[in-house]
């Protein structure tokens, strides 16, 4: 990672099938947008999100994946050297939670017990259509030891408080590579306070293609 004069910066994968939301969550994240068209990710594409945590400066390279089965074989050149990783599925898909719990197999045997989990329940503005029962999804996440989180970003929902508490997890495991800021001690956890920091000039897309999915 590139050295600077302070900060933390941290690689987060997104991970699911296709037509989860993956890149609806990013677009409304980072840039605050919603489209209601469907168009799919190809291959991966990145953006980066500046907050400030603590005091601390953080750099979040966020990487949206296609979630096509063909592009399934790729998932390792993009998730590999990943401090955090969202598993998405579609609230109203059974099938989509089932394959959240293989990239969970799939990411802790390349990385460890390591890397900071989270799953997202997408598509809450979708709840009459729910499939996958939240007492289910929410217990297995507790089992796998990640955190579960309902989100839309057709409402703008959870979005911004699991990134943030993503964020404050990986500077939590020691996993960031602290430039000029030492590392987090346990006693300061608690008493952390968060700055969002616009910044829109960092916002880059790299690969092919934005929309849903």
């Amino acid at each position: 990672m590139a050295a600077s004069s302070s900060g933390a910066n941290f690689k987060v994968v997104l991970l699911g099938e296709g037509c989860v939301g993956k890149t609806s969550l990013v677009l409304r994240y980072v840039e605050n947008k919603f489209n209601d068209k469907h168009i799919s990710t190809l291959q991966a594409s990145f953006l980066n999100k500046k907050l400030n945590i603590g005091g601390k400066r953080v750099n979040i390279a966020i990487w949206d994946t296609a979630g096509q089965e063909r592009f399934h074989a790729l998932g390792p050149i993009y998730y590999r050297d990943s401090n955090g990783a969202i598993l998405v599925y579609d609230i109203t898909d059974e099938d989509s939670f089932s394959k959240v719990k293989n990239w969970v197999k799939e990411l802790k045997k390349m990385l460890g017990n390591e890397i900071c989990l989270c799953i997202a329940g997408n598509k809450i503005d979708l709840e009459k259509q729910r499939t996958v029962a939240v007492a289910d999804a929410e217990a297995y996440a507790q089992q796998v030891g990640a955190k579960h989180y309902h989100t839309s970003a057709k409402l703008n929902k959870g979005i911004e408080e699991m990134f943030l508490e993503l964020s404050k997890d990986m500077l939590e495991s020691g996993s960031a590579d602290f430039l000029g800021g030492g590392s987090t001690s346990s006693s300061s956890r608690k008493s952390k306070t968060v700055t969002i920091v616009d910044d829109d000039s960092a916002n880059q897309n790299t690969g092919g293609g934005g929309g849903c999915c």
